[in-house]
């Protein structure tokens, strides 16, 4: 998968940060993080010009640099800018399809990409929870070296799908905040796989494949394309995040090989893989009511 060379990025949509671990962690605060009960948490050409007020710096590590991002060349080569490449497609596509398909306006939602550790309104973050989601300020949060961990330690195939696959789940958890999931789920703070907690979970793997399936369908401000059609081995990259991503896969690499499905908090790689399908395959909100059937 690769962006078109010429489109232009817009930095506004993106913090790039300074940043410390997430207050309570999991449903109950911030939301959904891929990893982060597994690793010690509680709980989860165009004309455009270049504006850096689309990223957001944060408090105590090191600085990200997002200046570079000015195109989807740019984002072709490096996982910082393609961040901010899949932000502007990501916000591009549920801006009107969000209105169109439920009669909910969207709201744009920054992402902060920080390094070592960061201050968010639902506490402070370090890069071992993951990337994340906070509905508290409405902005999702990205360790610029995570990338790195999916792929050596979880075994996602680090093509670049696989990233934005990431960015897309975070930002399924956005709408379903615009549209009262999250607050319905949160009321039940169980675990295991049929838990409210694993159909947050698998709807947003769910909207990451509804806008997998309109990504090349994207433009910058010019109205220039953003991504390229994706290819079958673009999808396997993004189910090869997914797969790494799940519990049972996560309890298996972290837990000597024991799994123990009542303590799911994010569902299996089949699960996920097979939601973010549903999505991807449909390209309708509709086919993403994970509360809506028992064959989760």
């Amino acid at each position: 998968m690769s962006f078109n060379d010429k489109a232009r990025l817009d930095t506004s949509q993106v913090l790039g940060g300074k940043g410390g671990a997430i207050a309570g962690g999991g449903i109950g605060s911030v939301v959904l993080l891929l990893v982060y009960l597994f690793l010690g948490g509680s709980g989860g050409s165009g004309s455009l010009p270049f504006d850096p007020s689309q990223v957001l710096q944060g408090g105590s590590g090191s600085s990200v640099d997002v200046s570079e991002c000015q195109t989807g060349a740019d984002a072709n080569r490096s996982d910082v800018c393609r961040i901010v490449g899949t932000v502007n497609s990501v916000q591009d596509y549920w801006g009107d399809a969000l209105l169109d398909g439920t009669g909910e306006a969207y709201r744009e939602a920054k992402t902060v990409i920080f390094s070592g550790s960061t201050q968010t309104a639902c506490g402070s973050a370090t890069a071992a929870v993951g990337p994340f989601y906070c509905p508290a300020d409405e902005q999702v949060y990205i360790d610029a070296t995570f990338f790195d961990e999916l792929t050596s330690r979880f075994g996602a195939d680090g093509g670049n799908l696989a990233q934005m696959y990431v960015v897309a789940h975070e930002y399924g958890h956005h709408v379903e905040n615009i549209l009262g999931d999250l607050q319905a789920g949160q009321q039940d703070r169980s675990t295991g796989p049929t838990s409210a907690g694993v159909r947050i979970e698998l709807r947003a793997d769910c909207l990451a494949g509804v806008w997998a399936h309109h990504a090349s369908t994207t433009e910058d401000a010019d109205g220039v394309t953003l991504i390229e059609p994706l290819t079958r081995d673009d999808i396997d990259s993004a189910l090869s995040a997914a797969e790494a991503v799940g519990d049972d896969h996560i309890q298996e690499e972290l837990g000597g090989g024991t799994v123990n499905p009542d303590t799911w908090t994010h569902g299996s790689s089949e699960q996920r893989q097979r939601w973010f399908l549903a999505g991807y395959e449909s390209g309708t909100i509709d086919s993403c009511d994970t509360f809506g059937t028992d064959d989760l």
